[in-house]
């Protein structure tokens, strides 16, 4: 309803803002600050930021560095004279003072160009002209003053080593990686000043039916690029030739742009890097879209098993068996079965093996896939649309041998007329499930999934949603098989001959095991000395169990 309706007052992971900008105010003292809205005023915006953290960073350096106000009073030279009181960030040396007159507009000035300077991603320059003043302060003796500016030539120094992905010879570069699934198309956009990527921004195009990737590209490269036009470095007033780094030839390319298509070195690196960066962008789509509607995920993950198996139909309903044994004792096995990708626990069932002795598991698994399927179809309950092997090849032949002995087993009785024809054909079709295997490595952790006849390997990346699912699955079966298997052994651990014998009740037992500490010596004793522990009738039970068992013997 929320989907359909929109009510106007939900905000349930709604999210309207844009990437901030660093705006440089176009006033007497210019401030620096985060802005989501870009306003024609003559300022100079930076940005946009995909990482807020970043540019929170970056404000956070200029003020250590800079000392620029924060405050937004009016800094006209009429307003100074008359005299504003200084504020606490100037006592602590964290502003220049502009509004008391203790710095000169050329002086701050300079600060603000720095600052533009390192926006830009001009940093390999900026440091090289901090040096150099460094050593002349140094060689004037002014030793304090070039401890300052090495203050700010280390902190700028470090940023920029930070920012930097290639050689800072690599610069002035627009990169551009497309990516498309079905009618998505995503065009992820950088641009890069000596080394390091200053602006990234992806947009999202819905592509029409067998519309080329080429004029799909091309737009995304037109829009982008007016979009940030307006930024100095993207204006060709220098007339240079803008390199267009490109995965492929758009089928346009504008003026006063030149196309590369890398197949090596740093270019093809950052190129990798914006193609990576298109997937992650259509991941946290996914994200988004699946925290709205959570059915979704579900969904997708088993149309995707769908189509890595050529399934005929989506397997809504998937059922895995796993044995368990100690070298044949108390052995049992499990089915658990997960429906919409989900367990569904209530239909789990436990089975113990009744016509097995001994450590066969393939036997064992027979036994319980016959009865557990010919109960499924008896009752006319829902069939599975998969079936999953907690192992591998020899699993999967069992499974699948278990299932033509089952219809074997049916067609007998349509032979001797207790299944009618139509009914033995609907059989024939609900015993005809798809059945996959789910293999482990030596640290019993899900290693691959096997599909076919002959089995072959599935191409499931590891780490995926997808193998995570198949991975609960077979932790499930698993657990589950392991729970039941101890529960019956330590049963087991704990049975005595006198639980077999009909009127003795849990207290009785205990009453005489607390008398005779032991069966051996309840089964010496005499009737009178059991009857005066439980008294004549249940020591009359007794004593004829334990005559006849003499004689048995």
């Amino acid at each position: 309803m929320i989907k359909a309706h929109q009510p106007k007052y939900n905000v349930l992971l709604k999210d309207g803002k844009t990437y901030p900008w660093i705006c440089v105010r176009n006033e007497a003292f210019p401030r620096v600050f985060l802005t989501r809205t870009v306003v024609k005023d003559g300022s100079d915006y930076f940005g946009p930021y995909t990482n807020i953290s970043l540019a929170k960073m970056l404000l956070e350096l200029f003020e250590q560095l800079y000392h620029i106000r924060t405050c937004s009073l009016n800094l006209q030279q009429a307003m100074i004279d008359k005299g504003y009181r200084v504020c606490l960030k100037y006592h602590i040396q964290k502003c220049l003072g502009p509004c008391a007159g203790a710095v000169s507009r050329e002086t701050y000035q300079e600060g603000i160009d720095e600052i533009k300077q390192i926006l830009r991603g001009h940093t390999a320059e900026l440091c090289r002209k901090l040096y150099d003043l460094m050593l002349a302060k140094s060689a004037e003796m002014k030793f304090e003053e070039a401890q300052k500016i090495k203050e700010r030539y280390d902190r700028i120094e470090g940023y920029r080593v930070r920012s930097n992905i290639v050689p800072s010879f690599v610069s002035n570069v627009d990169v551009f990686a497309y990516d498309e699934e079905d009618l998505s198309a995503i065009v992820s956009y950088f641009h890069i000043v000596q080394g390091a990527v200053i602006r990234s921004y992806t947009i999202e195009y819905k592509k029409q039916i067998d519309e080329p990737k080429e004029d799909v590209l091309a737009l995304g490269i037109e829009e982008l690029l007016e979009r940030f036009r307006e930024d100095e470095d993207l204006d060709d007033a220098s007339g240079k030739t803008l390199e267009l780094v490109v995965p492929f030839e758009p089928s346009i390319v504008p003026n006063g742009c030149v196309v590369l298509v890398p197949q090596r070195g740093d270019k093809r690196k950052l190129l990798e890097l914006a193609e990576k960066n298109c997937r992650q962008y259509r991941i946290d789509q996914i994200k988004q879209s699946e925290k709205l509607n959570p059915e979704q995920r579900q969904m997708r993950l088993m149309t995707e098993i769908q189509k890595q198996l050529g399934l005929p139909k989506l397997p809504r309903h998937i059922e895995s068996f796993d044995n368990s044994n100690i070298s044949g004792a108390d052995a049992v096995a499990s089915c658990v079965v997960f429906k919409n990708a989900k367990p569904e626990k209530k239909e789990y069932r436990k089975f113990n093996i009744q016509s097995v002795s001994g450590p066969d598991d393939y036997a064992s698994m027979h036994e319980v896939v016959m009865r557990r399927y010919r109960r499924v179809i008896e009752e006319h309950q829902e069939v599975p649309d998969l079936i999953l092997a907690d192992g591998g090849v020899g699993q999967m032949g069992v499974i699948r041998q278990a299932l033509s002995d089952l219809e074997g087993s049916f067609l007998q009785q349509h032979i001797r007329g207790e299944i009618s024809a139509d009914r033995m054909h609907e059989i024939h079709d609900l015993l005809q499930i798809p059945v996959g295997g789910l293999v482990k490595d030596g640290h019993h952790r899900t290693r691959q999934m096997l599909f076919g006849d002959p089995p072959n390997a599935v191409d499931v990346k590891v780490g995926s949603n997808l193998f995570h699912l198949l991975e609960r699955i077979q932790d499930e079966v698993h657990r589950f098989a392991i729970t039941f298997h101890r529960q019956k052994r330590s049963k087991s651990q704990v049975h005595s001959e006198l639980d077999d014998i009909k009127g003795i009740g849990p207290q009785t037992k205990k009453d005489l095991l607390r008398e005779f500490k032991s069966v051996k010596r309840i089964r010496e004793a005499s009737a009178d000395e059991l009857a005066a522990v439980v008294g004549a009738a249940k020591a009359r039970i007794l004593t004829e169990y334990f005559d006849v068992s003499r004689e048995i013997e």
